[in-house]
This record gives C-alpha cells, structure tokens and sequence, in this order.
C-alpha cells in the first residue's frame, strides 16, 4: 500500500509557474514508475506526465512538452511537476499516481487504468 499526498497548487496567472509536489508513504514507494495526471471540469482524467523508477526516463503529453518537467527525489520519497508558462488550459485538479500494473513500454505509462494508488488532487487555476 502507497499513500500520496499533493501540494503545491493554487491559482497563478497565464505566462506564471508553479510547482506541485507528491510526497509518498507507505511500502516501498520508490519502487514505483510515477506519473501526474490532470482532469478538467466536464473532461476525462488524462495523463499529463511520467518518470521512470530511477528517474532517468521522463515522458509528456505533447501539450506540456518544453513548459513542464517532471522529476523525483527518492532519498526524499518525493515527485514534482515543474510547471512554467501556464495557460489557461492547464487549469485542472491535478493527480499524482504510481503505476502498478501494465506494460513497460512509454505508451502504457500514459494509460490512467495502469496506475493503482492515486493522491487526493490539488488544484491549479490559471488566469487571464
């Protein structure tokens, strides 16, 4: 069992930066690929970002690809979202999630239905 527990939202201007982090508990929870996910008012969950086990290995979803950097500390037991020049469609209860089953390949990182421990969400708003 893996807890997670996000921070770090909040509302911020478009062209702004914010930064989310994911702090996780429980057992072995570096041992897990971690992935952040965001869902819209009215929209589907969807993936937004992805880190592998040691961190070496990000993937995004081409909307966020040169303004968000996904990154991890496992000595701190921590995932973060770096997120600059925001827009105003990126506004979105964000989730973090550890992925549990599934593929190994990039494109099963992507998939919502992989992931089996997912935090309570945190909010970011971007304004005109």
């Amino acid at each position: 069992q893996v807890q997670l527990v996000e921070s770090g939202g909040g509302l911020v201007q478009a062209g702004g930066s914010l930064k989310l982090s994911c702090a996780a508990s429980g057992r072995n929870p570096n041992s897990y690929l971690m992935g952040w996910f965001r869902q819209a008012p009215g929209k589907e969950r969807e993936f937004v970002a992805a880190i592998s086990v040691t961190g070496d290995t990000p993937v995004y979803v081409d909307s966020v690809k040169g303004r968000f950097t996904i990154f991890r500390d496992n000595a701190k037991n921590a995932v973060y979202l770096q997120m600059n020049s925001l827009k105003l469609e990126d506004t979105a209860v964000y989730y973090c999630a550890a992925k549990t089953t599934g593929g190994w390949n990039t494109f099963a990182w992507t998939r919502k239905t992989n992931y089996g421990y997912w935090g309570q969400g945190t909010q970011v708003t971007v304004s005109s």
